[in-house]
């Protein structure tokens, strides 16, 4: 018998803003010019506060740190097209979704300075607590898709995850799942090039990491994920596509970790100055910048203003996370479980005899 072909995929990549600003008019998403000028904000509102927190690392008033510089337009490309239903299941480095969503900042700060507050997010706001064990909330977005699915929820589970999440066992566990049982889960990868020290290269022998949601049954494209509005349809498309029941997506947004991996990792050790130089001159603000300058949306005065106000805001929000009362010495001991199993009554009672004492 002859051989047949059982099985074919295509991987599109999509970019629709260039680096110069320019646009395929023809690929742009359907957004009106306030819209596009919120892009640009909430871009700027992040990379301001991503500033402020290396300064407050640095300054000893937060912990160690995770910068998202570079990656600012992965994350607000993804906010439009997110509802009141959809779920987030952030690892370490969405600061940017969880303060665009509606999560005050200083609940996020207080996160890098180990504050279990950190995780009482605002009523409404549907988010688990940021998951640091790289890969493992791609099972916890796939088992809630499972769940929205069987329930017939409108929302949608977005689980996070970087290049170096998907070089772990928990990221084929939670394709294989969600595509098996057409969970309501959109797989966001931001693929940043660097799993701390470890390239891209020496991750995966795959062209992209988006080819590989096909081997689990479900589409996958890749986009510039520098490139907001590339990002921005990308994510109208895959979130239309699980919310009409047709199972997950993987999103894989090719960027570029502009900072160290943390503030305790030193980049110099591993990456040259000329690759760090060449990605800062893709920066994600800049292309959108020349963008709305060009169409006469954005301005000298507006970006004085504008930065202004978000330093401002960023300076209320600080303010806010050092006022904050302390925190009791059990409190990491009491947001796991509704009703504490009795070894941690225990653990609990010695912590709070150790701290009286």
């Amino acid at each position: 018998m002859p051989r047949t072909v059982i099985q074919e995929s295509r991987t599109e990549r999509l970019e629709i803003l260039d680096m110069e600003g320019r646009l395929d008019e023809a690929l742009a998403p359907a957004l009106s010019d306030d819209q596009l000028v919120t892009l640009y904000r909430l871009m700027v509102r992040m990379r301001k506060f991503d500033e402020k927190a290396l300064n407050l690392q640095r300054q000893g008033r937060i912990g160690t740190y995770g910068s998202i510089k570079g990656q600012e337009a992965c994350q607000a490309g993804l906010v439009p097209a997110l509802t009141r239903h959809d779920w987030l299941v952030p690892s370490f480095r969405e600061h940017g979704v969880l303060i665009s969503s509606g999560i005050p900042m200083h609940l996020v700060y207080a996160l890098w300075k180990g504050d279990e507050r950190s995780n009482l997010f605002p009523e409404g706001i549907r988010c688990l607590p940021p998951s640091i064990p790289v890969g493992s909330q791609l099972l916890h977005a796939a088992g809630l898709g499972m769940g929205l699915a069987k329930k017939g929820d409108p929302g949608v589970a977005v689980g996070f995850g970087g290049d170096g999440a998907t070089s772990e066992g928990d990221f084929h566990e939670a394709l294989n799942f969600a595509g098996v049982f057409s969970a309501r889960t959109l797989f966001f990868i931001q693929n940043n090039q660097w799993a701390i020290s470890v390239p891209l290269k020496r991750q995966t022998a795959s062209e992209t990491i988006a080819q590989k949601a096909h081997a689990y049954g479900f589409p996958g494209i890749q986009v510039d994920g520098n490139d907001v509005l590339a990002v921005t349809s990308a994510s109208q498309e895959a979130l239309a596509h699980v919310r009409a029941g047709r199972g997950p997506y993987l999103i894989e947004c090719l960027t570029y970790r502009m900072e160290n991996h943390t503030t305790a990792d030193d980049q110099s050790r591993y990456r040259t100055p000329e690759e760090v130089a060449y990605w800062a001159s893709r920066d994600p603000i800049d292309r959108m910048r020349k963008f709305l300058s060009g169409r006469g949306l954005w301005g000298e005065e507006l970006e004085k203003s504008w930065a202004l106000e978000v330093s401002t805001e960023v300076d209320r929000e600080v303010e806010l996370l050092e006022t904050m009362p302390a925190a009791p010495a059990t409190d990491i001991l009491d947001y796991m479980y509704g009703e504490r199993p009795w070894f941690l009554e225990e653990q609990r009672r010695l912590l709070q005899e150790e701290a009286e004492s």
